[in-house]
């Protein structure tokens, strides 16, 4: 089955370039031109990856990416002509796995989807301990279920997304809170501390998530 790539871009004739593109390079395509549409979309058919523009109708792509880092780990490519350093940096932050700024070749764009996909590919083939289905929210550890609440599984499903990478409480509680409700970063540890009695109960060698002093947690691989 060819890998599905979400291209939410705009520009029509860019759009439409990039698609060509990637459907002479083997994968299937799908177009959107409107930020609104963009995450109900990816929650019905889970792309394999999504080519994101920042400057779009109705919902701006740095809000697209954060909201769907609430409940996917999809692989996203930021594409945009804002070269600004504040917006690269917060676009990374927010979850997104690379940035390309225009202008830029359309074979640049395939080259980059290959290895985002490729090093995607590559996390899941050697960390096969652990096992998250975003679809059902169901956990499975060394093939024993984890019985998570919802916030219990975003927790990991984030954490387990970038392993090796210290998210700060903040982050976390923007990741997960994205109706911006009034929370103690206390909460944080909270959901942590049952993560981990969770994690434990079924295998009690492994320490998957890490503390960092004064900075916050990370997810090593099993």
């Amino acid at each position: 089955m060819k890998q599905k790539i979400l291209i939410v871009e705009d520009e029509q004739r860019l759009a439409e370039l990039h698609r060509d593109y990637l459907q002479q390079a083997g994968y299937a395509t799908e177009c959107l031109m409107d930020g609104m549409l963009a995450v109900p979309w990816v929650q019905e058919n889970s792309p394999d990856l999504i080519l994101l523009d920042l400057m779009l109708p109705n919902k701006d792509g740095l809000e697209v990416c954060k909201e769907i880092r609430t409940f996917s780990n999809v692989p996203i490519i930021i594409v945009t002509a804002r070269v600004e350093e504040i917006d690269r940096l917060l676009g990374l932050e927010l979850g997104a796995d690379d940035y390309i700024c225009k202008p830029f070749s359309p074979r640049e764009v395939v080259a980059r989807v290959k290895a985002v996909l490729r090093r995607g590919f590559q996390q899941t083939q050697t960390d096969q301990a652990l096992v998250l289905d975003e679809k059902c929210h169901l956990a499975t550890l060394e093939g024993k279920v984890l019985d998570l609440t919802a916030v219990e599984f975003q927790l990991l499903s984030i954490l387990a997304g970038r392993p090796g990478q210290i998210f700060s409480r903040d982050q976390l509680m923007d990741r997960i809170y994205t109706d911006h409700r009034i929370v103690c970063d206390r909460t944080i540890d909270s959901h942590i501390k049952k993560l981990r009695k969770k994690i434990a109960a079924v295998s009690p060698e492994l320490e998957l998530i890490q503390s960092v002093y004064s900075v916050g947690y990370k997810y090593k691989k099993p």
